[in-house]
């Protein structure tokens, strides 16, 4: 009750404090949303249940009635998400996942700097596909086991952690807050980027980090010894070869499905292909789930998608979201680069202390507004400030991966928050750069 407590007296103090600036039902937003924010950041309650609070609240203290909130946790796009996640459980209950890890293990050198490599690029790949909560999970006995050097252990537990955050971005459905900016964009009737669209930008971002990150960690290790590891990667069973030839299926549909997109303006429905895929792990002889399989489907993230449109629906409605675009209207003054610089300095460090999901939800419809009116660098701006909300590496409570490793109770908050202080500062640079040297040219 301490904790519930304390997140009621922040709203208190965000609704009074924003009283001096907002009217009376943005104040009352704001205070709802701080509410919901600490709660989300110290657990107090269910990380599902604080995501449907919204039903209740806004409707409550007038922000938008039952079914405009209600309608949010339905939208199409979560069925992209659940149909990616039921490949993601069959991944797991083949273990065609150990294959891909023992593959990507031996492409790297058995040294302290090879190891940290091979386990940035394993959970980063692996994240891209799968929940980076899981990627972290299944990682982290292996960090643990490589080495006995207590310093060296912490820079394998970093170099995962840090690399399931890097790997979430490349694709649409790798973490939540991709998810959400499409979704956005689908409401605000804006055009989509396909599967194969969002890899290509992100490409350069995740390739660059993920040569910087590990390098930075492996500084002053390479004399350090470690295990030997295991090289013998394991033989494909029948489940995993069929598995593994659905997988690349899919992959060339997505392929050819983001081709037709740009050179005849004609593709499917990226959503109906992965929630088809998802179903089909289900047909006999075909797929590998029951339906009890369905049991360990996060549905507390699909609740968490629905908080997300739900605030940012509430702050496009009531205009709180154009009134402070307003106030920060002077970055619209800046020199396009700078802009860019600011919007990812701005979430990078703001989601250091709330949930990445949370807070893309509150950001995105303001710098959309801020956006409005400049075209295409409009939607990188926001593409700027959803990835950068994934990119948060110096504190415990800024995402699940960082949560996961500090549970071994090796890592001292102040050495995460060194290393992490200077790896937002580079992801920073580069999701700005990427942003306006490249993006701008593919949208």
């Amino acid at each position: 009750m301490r904790d519930i407590g304390i997140a009621m007296l922040v709203g208190v103090v965000f609704f009074a404090t924003a009283l001096i600036g907002f009217l009376m039902q943005h104040a009352l937003l704001l205070g709802i949303v701080a509410f919901l924010v600490v709660l989300w950041s110290n657990e107090a309650l269910p990380l599902g249940v604080v995501s449907l609070l919204p039903i209740v609240l806004f409707p409550l203290f007038g922000i938008l009635d039952t079914e405009a909130v209600a309608q949010n946790y339905s939208t199409s796009i979560i069925f992209l998400f659940l149909g990616g996640f039921m490949l993601a459980i069959a991944i797991e209950k083949t273990g065609l996942h150990h294959y891909f890890s023992t593959k990507l293990l031996n492409l790297f050198p058995k040294s302290a700097t090879g190891i940290i490599y091979a386990l940035a690029f394993s959970a980063a790949l692996l994240s891209s596909i799968l929940n980076n909560t899981t990627v972290t999970l299944m990682l982290m006995p292996i960090a643990l086991y490589l080495s006995s050097n207590a310093q060296l252990t912490i820079r394998f537990l970093l170099a995962t952690a840090y690399g399931a955050s890097l790997g979430g971005i490349l694709t649409p459905i790798g973490t939540a807050p991709n998810l959400f900016l499409l979704g956005f964009l689908k409401g605000k009737g804006m055009e989509m980027l396909s599967f194969g669209e969002w890899v290509l930008l992100m490409a350069p971002v995740v390739g660059l980090m993920l040569l910087i990150v590990p390098y930075i960690l492996s500084l002053g290790v390479e004399r350090e010894c470690v295990k030997e590891v295991s090289t013998s990667i394991p033989i494909l069973n029948t489940q995993q070869k069929r598995l593994y030839a659905i997988i690349i299926v899919l992959a060339l549909l997505l392929i050819i499905n983001t081709l037709l997109k740009q050179l005849y303006d004609f593709a499917l429905d990226e959503k109906l292909i992965l929630l088809s895929f998802g179903l089909l792990m289900f047909v006999p002889r075909v797929g590998f789930l029951t339906w009890e399989d369905t049991r360990n489907l996060p549905y507390e993230i699909v609740f968490l998608f629905g908080a997300g449109f739900s605030i940012a629906a509430a702050f496009g409605s009531t205009g709180l979201a154009s009134d402070i675009a307003g106030k920060l209207s002077f970055i619209a003054d800046m020199p396009l680069f700078w802009m860019f610089l600011f919007a990812a300095f701005f979430v990078s460090f703001s989601t250091e202390v709330t949930s990445n999901t949370a807070l893309t939800s509150i950001v995105v419809p303001i710098f959309y507004e801020i956006g409005k009116g400049m075209g295409s660098d409009g939607v990188v701006l926001l593409l700027i400030a959803t990835v950068t909300a994934s990119y948060a590496f110096m504190l415990p409570i800024a995402t699940p991966p960082n949560a996961i490793i500090m549970s071994s109770r090796l890592i001292p908050i102040k050495t995460m928050m060194y290393i992490g202080f200077k790896l937002n500062l580079i992801g920073i640079v580069i999701v700005a750069t990427v942003g306006f040297l490249f993006w701008r040219v593919i949208i």
